[in-house]
């Protein structure tokens, strides 16, 4: 249930931040764009958001089962 849920909101949580890189990508210094998309990425990626997620829906998860 959990890796689902996780699943779901990553890609369309991917998507949307795409959209966003490519819109800074076309409005940033290419310098200042790579400080920018790995700032983004560590945020919401695997060490970031996604970790916290996980977390919290697997600790959702186990309150609800007891």
């Amino acid at each position: 249930m959990v890796t689902l849920v996780l699943q779901i909101v990553v890609l369309l949580l991917n998507r949307r931040m795409n959209k966003l890189l490519l819109a800074a990508e076309t409005a940033m210094p290419a310098e200042q764009f790579k400080s920018y998309r790995k700032q983004v990425l560590n945020e919401f990626g695997k060490g970031g958001f996604r970790k916290d997620l996980e977390d919290e829906l697997r600790k959702q998860l186990k309150d609800r089962q007891g």
